[in-house]
């Protein structure tokens, strides 16, 4: 069994040999390609060079006789050369970028036959790598590399399928956890253990492994409210699970807010209170109404994500305007999840850690209120910016509500990172936060920005 699972060291180096030809072939392969068309770029470039000194040595010669009049000519000759060069520059970009779809093509072709000749050796139950042989059962099986029924698909360019999961997953120090979280009966009721799969999410084990049970159910649920009533009434206690919630019913969420208590969204699940006047009476400057956004894009703005939403009331008040939002949330100290679904709003279950499960330059918008703000280590949050910019359409809306820092940071830091992505301004707003004293020199961002319908060409 070990031998089957684990083979021969001579095996091992031989087909790590076989690996580094095959890297050394593509290397040549790449070479062969690139190299020809840098030298195509040099001697393009050297030539307008040689052209243009030629043409500065005549001038030299000729005198200024006559100068005034030469100078139009001369810079009408020069701005044609110019959109010439540019358009030949651009035209060697093209062949660059097709040069690379050939080199990418034969790089996947090497990769599917390095898979298709290890998959000739590997068993249908897969062989395992010594880091992961002791792992729980039902883990190895979703993670297994299986060959697809049918064989190679060419759509997919692949022969085998793989059970994804994140790489938080296999730190060490979650390995009890992530063994708790996949010990279960196939078939049956899955374990009781939500705190469990979000303390996992939140480690970086996202998105976490499926598993073959069944989710448990509220004990008496009820069918949810029509729309637009659900928009704006709470659903009933009996059809939330709240096992793992310290409150037990919406009337104890709601309380928390009388109390001096740390939690987030307090008083976000009364939808009597002040979460029914949001985005719809400005309390400050830094308080847009929605009504005024969708002003700037008058009927373009259809579809879009908020992040950290909180209880979906944002995407509740843009579906009145007939924009639909999808609310990504987590259920820190209450069922937000369940609660946006109620309210007929579509919830996403991950961290801001996560990369957005769309593809690029599909949203008309992206609104975030709170969440992205100072306690995100600086380069995170400068990644989670540029995933934003990737699912924004060109000419779509970034909505930073409420981002709050030190007075300092925003200067120094936020305000930067933020322009650095070349979005158009249409409002930016700044205000003091004093709720935990002016001593501390808190301020709040509110921004409204506009991703560019197009950006110059790289070369």
């Amino acid at each position: 069994m070990i031998e089957q699972r684990y083979p021969p060291l001579s095996k091992m180096f031989w087909e790590s040999s076989q690996r580094s030809t095959r890297v050394f072939q593509l290397l040549l392969v790449i070479v062969g390609i690139t190299v020809p068309n840098l030298v195509a770029i040099y001697l393009f470039t050297a030539a307008n060079s040689c052209r243009s000194q030629s043409q500065d040595s005549s001038l030299s010669h000729r005198g200024y006789l006559n100068g005034a009049q030469r100078w139009p000519n001369q810079l009408n000759e020069t701005q044609e050369d110019l959109r010439k060069t540019q358009k030949e520059l651009i035209k060697v970009r093209q062949e660059l970028e097709a040069s690379l779809q050939v080199i990418q093509g034969i790089a996947a072709n090497l990769l599917l036959s390095t898979s298709q000749h290890q998959g000739s050796e590997v068993s249908a139950s897969n062989t395992w790598p010594p880091q992961l042989s002791s792992l729980a059962k039902e883990l190895q099986e979703f993670v297994a590399v299986r060959k697809l029924p049918l064989g190679y698909n060419p759509s997919l360019n692949a022969d085998i399928i793989v059970g994804a999961m994140g790489f938080g997953c296999f730190n060490p120090n979650l390995k009890p956890d992530i063994a708790k979280y996949m010990h279960y009966r196939v078939g049956a009721d899955c374990p009781d253990d939500e705190s469990l799969a979000q303390k996992l999410l939140l480690h970086g084990c996202e998105p976490l492994p499926r598993r073959r049970c069944f989710a448990r159910m509220p004990s008496d649920p009820e069918e949810p409210l029509e729309l637009p009533t659900s928009l704006w009434e709470s659903p009933s206690d009996d059809s939330i699970l709240w096992t793992a919630y310290s409150c037990k019913s919406f009337d104890c969420l709601n309380a928390r807010a009388k109390k001096k208590v740390f939690a987030d969204c307090l008083d976000c699940f009364d939808l009597q209170g002040r979460e029914r006047r949001r985005w719809v009476m400005p309390e400050s400057n830094v308080d847009f109404s929605i009504a005024d956004v969708l002003a700037f894009k008058q009927g373009t703005l259809r579809i879009g994500l908020d992040i950290g939403g909180g209880t979906g009331s944002f995407a509740a008040r843009m579906w009145e305007h007939n924009v639909t939002i999808v609310t990504s949330t987590l259920n820190l100290g209450g069922p937000f999840n369940n609660f946006i679904g109620h309210r007929g709003i579509v919830p996403l279950f991950l961290t801001i850690s996560q990369r957005f499960p769309f593809f690029d330059n599909t949203l008309d918008i992206v609104h975030s209120m709170h969440v992205l703000s100072n306690w995100i280590p600086t380069e995170s949050l400068e990644f989670t910016f540029y995933d934003i910019d990737r699912i924004l359409r060109p000419g779509g809306l970034l909505w930073i509500d409420r981002f709050f820092c030190k007075s300092p940071q925003l200067n120094s830091t936020y305000a930067p990172m933020i322009e650095r992505l070349g979005y158009k301004k249409l409002r930016w707003e700044t205000a003091a936060k004093l709720d935990r004293g002016p001593q501390l020199q808190e301020y709040y961002l509110s921004a409204l920005l506009e991703k560019p319908l197009k950006r110059g060409a790289v070369l």
